[in-house]
């Protein structure tokens, strides 16, 4: 049996501007974007070449959601974004408009930089030592 992780939920304010975010300033693909409900859709977004894991952007309904868009890791870094030229993408990403909360470094694990989304969430993008 082989098992993968398929989604994770990122909890937004607005289907519309995430959508918006992911698609036009971090260059994912809009995988998926199906109306579920009246207030629920069900929208997929992925970086391309994805192969199995995407991310499913949640639209906060409840008080508890809301409090928790930008922050559902608490303040650390909650999701990593591997990159095969860690240079290219982050000079790509600094031209679009992507918040880095500091600068590149070296770590041993590899080439790895801190910013944040639209909510504020953070996010590392890394590019892996062999």
């Amino acid at each position: 049996m082989k098992n993968h992780i398929g989604y994770v939920s990122v909890l937004v304010r607005d289907y519309d501007e995430a959508i918006a975010y992911y698609t036009g300033v971090l260059g994912f693909q809009l995988l998926e974007d199906t109306r579920l409900d009246a207030l629920k859709r069900w929208v997929l977004v992925a970086p391309p070449g994805a192969a199995e894991c995407a991310l499913l952007l949640a639209q906060a309904q409840k008080e508890t959601e809301k409090a928790a868009v930008g922050f559902q890791a608490g303040g650390r870094v909650f999701l990593f974004l591997h990159t095969d030229d860690f240079w290219r993408d982050y000079q790509a990403m600094k031209a679009r408009g992507v918040t880095f909360i500091e600068e590149p470094r070296r770590e041993a694990y590899g080439t790895v930089v801190v910013f944040t989304d639209l909510y504020g969430n953070k996010w590392d993008l890394l590019q892996r030592q062999p």
